[in-house]
């Protein structure tokens, strides 16, 4: 008999009056056998709705890390290092390095399908010695990564509604402390959102999934019809140093790991786990569909836009401060046509942010339910009747509130908090993946899993491990030289 076929025997032999699901909940949020089963051996008690299926899984997934709507935003300002070229092999690198990664994460997240997600699964895999110390290492990682994610979603698509109304409006005159009013009222709207519309948060997500793949073809049909293209062999293979490394191929890696980062932040759906039916077969499989298919509309719409960049040196000076809203000015000479295209670009941003505050705050939720904040008998309680952590809701609509305060301040300040997010996240899977090779040379077994890499475990966590522990080191790098506090 299989493990897998033995897990599933152990899992029916489970019933429904085993003290793992709240009295609060109705048994149709209760979940399956093989959930109780899960919530059981992890010692938790199901108190969360299982309202989410995999193609809800799915939608939620794609929209809350917005991998192409963001190469956007972001890849105008890394062609200092590396050019165009070095976008273009950034983003072909970026699926082979993110899907042996994904692939050792996915199978762990079957093991212990939970929202603590990272911090569980190592305090599960690593040495006796350096479990705790770890584990908790990597709850705070996890904690800092997806607060400040929140903060720069919910901030750059407040930049882009400013962005709007400037294209529509000149005499507007744009001020920071615009953008910080419009980040605290966005972050509201999904606090409310999350509390008091949670039930329909599933509904949304399919809808929001539509439009994410539509919106590719509304971005990239008018700028393959109407914009300016750029010499092919110059854009794939004219590598540029212009941010003053005097070396070509060490500025080229610098502008291409961002690129590569671009699918990173998946284990959003790792972080819903308690609220995924069938979660130990569900999570992972949305997890490996999230990154194939969000990899391939990635390639499709950043390749386009580096292509039909046009003249690069109007679109990082726009008055818009948004090189987005004037590459797709300048490829349709129409307000109103830019206006339709960013219009798609800011109701998938807002949708991203309401599920990335159900991501940061479940995640906040699921540590102070072990005791790994200040305060965390506050932070872990699950209102009767509710079914959602609403004080962890609060407490990181409060976060962001005030991280976005910072830019009021110092931009340069703001930006390196930011930064954060993408270089704990990436720590917290490189840690974890650590700890699963750690596991599988050591004399305890792995734990049962429905998802299994076979005999390719240990391969592909290897071939992860080599790739992302130099994208850590070169994370940090700044995009020029000589170094100061506003390019660091």
């Amino acid at each position: 008999m299989s493990k897998i076929e033995e897990y599933n025997i152990t899992h029916d032999a489970v019933s429904l009056d085993d003290d793992v699901v709240s009295r609060t909940i109705a048994p149709r949020f209760a979940g399956t056998a093989n959930d109780r089963h899960d919530m059981s051996i992890l010692g938790k008690k199901q108190v969360l709705r299982r309202q989410f299926k995999f193609s809800t899984m799915l939608g939620f997934a794609s929209t809350v890390m917005v991998a192409w709507e963001f190469v956007l935003l972001v890849s105008p300002f890394t062609l200092q290092d590396g050019g165009t070229a070095g976008v273009f092999w950034g983003l072909i690198i970026c699926p082979f390095v993110m899907m042996p990664m994904y692939a050792s994460l996915a199978e762990v997240a079957s093991m212990a399908p939970t929202a603590g997600g990272q911090y569980h699964w190592v305090s599960e895999l690593a040495s006796p010695n350096w479990q705790k110390g770890l584990s908790y290492s990597v709850g705070w990682l996890i904690s800092i990564g997806w607060q400040t994610f929140l903060c720069g979603v919910a901030y750059s698509t407040a930049g882009l509604i400013i962005g709007l109304i400037k294209l529509n409006n000149d005499t507007y005159q744009i001020q920071s402390w615009h953008q910080t009013l419009m980040t605290m009222g966005l972050v509201l709207f999904c606090v409310f959102f999350n509390i008091f519309l949670t039930v329909r948060l599933p509904l949304v997500e399919v809808l929001v999934l539509v439009l994410h793949v539509l919106g590719v073809f509304v971005v990239i049909i008018p700028l393959w019809v109407m914009a300016p293209r750029g010499n092919a062999h110059d854009t794939i293979f004219n590598f540029t140093d212009n941010g003053g490394w005097g070396n070509v191929g060490l500025s080229s890696t610098i502008g291409m790991i961002p690129m590569i980062g671009m699918l990173i932040g998946y284990d959003c759906t790792v972080h819903m786990s308690e609220e995924v039916n069938d979660a130990s077969w569900t999570v992972p499989n949305v997890v490996m569909w999230a990154v194939s298919t969000n990899a391939v509309m990635l390639l499709l719409v950043g390749i386009t836009y580096i292509f039909c960049l046009g003249d690069l040196e109007s679109v990082l000076n726009t008055p818009t401060y948004q090189p987005v809203i004037q590459v797709f000015y300048n490829a349709t000479k129409s307000k109103a046509g830019t206006t339709v295209m960013i219009v798609v670009l800011i109701v998938i941003f807002i949708s991203a942010c309401v599920g990335q505050v159900a991501t940061a705050s479940r995640q906040m939720w699921s540590f102070a339910r072990d005791r790994g904040f200040p305060g965390s008998s506050w932070l872990s309680q699950v209102p009767a009747g509710w079914n959602i952590p609403i004080n962890a809701i609060c407490v990181s609509a409060v976060i962001t509130s005030l991280l976005s305060l910072i830019n009021i301040g110092s931009y340069a300040a703001f930006n390196a908090f930011n930064s954060l997010g993408t270089t704990s996240l990436l720590a917290s899977y490189n840690i974890t993946i650590c700890t699963l090779i750690w596991r599988r040379f050591s004399p305890y077994p792995l734990p049962a899993r429905r998802w299994s890499l076979g005999k390719w475990g240990l391969p592909l966590n290897v071939v992860s491990l080599c790739f992302t522990t130099p994208m850590l080191f070169w994370y940090v790098w700044p995009l020029s030289y000589p170094v100061t506090a506003e390019n660091m």
